[in-house]
């Protein structure tokens, strides 16, 4: 479910739209105001960031854009790789529609608990509430719609939300109050925008056509020598790039 197949970034960017749309708002903040230092981009994110004292003064924008802002690049990368890696089976299982409904609806309660919970300065930016939203969605489904979500799948994500729950609480400079109640607005949502979702999503059938697709072809008879990966890596290549993720993120606060 979490695999990728597609075969270039303008396949993916066809594919899943939204997720290519969210990562690329994510890089060209991260440029205008990190990498390139422009002036526009300091006043963005002071203008953006999830400041609960210029929210208590009338701000409520400030309850969405601070999940397209990031404080730093690694932390810019993290979000962005963990979106791409969760969140194009849901935009194709959802639709765009009630994927950015539900993508900005978690992310809304993550930053509402914040400015409720957190204290009357309490500054945060960052994607992570929306994206432990998608992980509410995931676990709604293992729990009540075990029909639309593979086991391998179910238990990948099962592993993915408790070591993230760990790092929640373990990691400094988290906005723990975004990660608990992100995913619980994801939950919350999840019957609203499942409802009428089939167990074969038109992401299954277009990876089974594909698959059928490519069974059939037989006129190159080095095909297979072209494509052919260890099985070992090829079975595990996801838990291999989640690893490498976590300990990048891991550093990014460590160094």
């Amino acid at each position: 479910m979490f695999i990728r197949n597609e075969r270039s970034i303008q396949e993916f960017m066809q594919s899943y739209p939204v997720v290519s749309t969210i990562v690329i708002i994510h890089i060209v903040l991260w440029l205008i105001q990190g990498f390139l230092s422009l002036p526009i981009g300091n006043t963005l994110f002071q203008l953006g960031a999830g400041s609960n004292y210029h929210i208590a003064q009338g701000e409520y924008w400030r309850l969405i854009t601070p999940m397209f802002f990031h404080a730093g690049l690694m932390h810019m990368l993290f979000n962005s790789f963990s979106l791409v890696l969760f969140g194009p089976a849901l935009e194709q299982m959802l639709g765009k529609v009630k994927f950015i409904l539900a993508y900005v609806g978690a992310g809304v309660v993550a930053n509402i608990a914040s400015f409720i919970l957190g204290h009357a300065i309490y500054t945060h930016v960052g994607a992570s509430g929306a994206i432990f939203g998608l992980f509410g969605i995931y676990v709604f489904m293992i729990a009540f719609r075990k029909h639309l979500i593979d086991y391998q799948s179910s238990q990948m994500v099962s592993v993915i939300i408790v070591i993230g729950l760990i790092m929640t609480f373990i990691r400094p400079n988290i906005n723990v109050y975004a990660h608990i109640f992100g995913f619980i607005g994801g939950f919350v949502i999840a019957p609203l925008v499942l409802q009428g979702v089939r167990a074969y999503s038109p992401w299954q059938r277009r990876r089974r056509n594909r698959n059928r697709d490519d069974e059939g072809i037989q006129f190159d008879p080095n095909r297979w020598k072209k494509k052919r990966v260890p099985s070992a890596i090829k079975k595990n290549a996801l838990w291999i790039i989640i690893v490498i993720l976590a300990l990048l993120g891991l550093l990014s606060r460590i160094l």
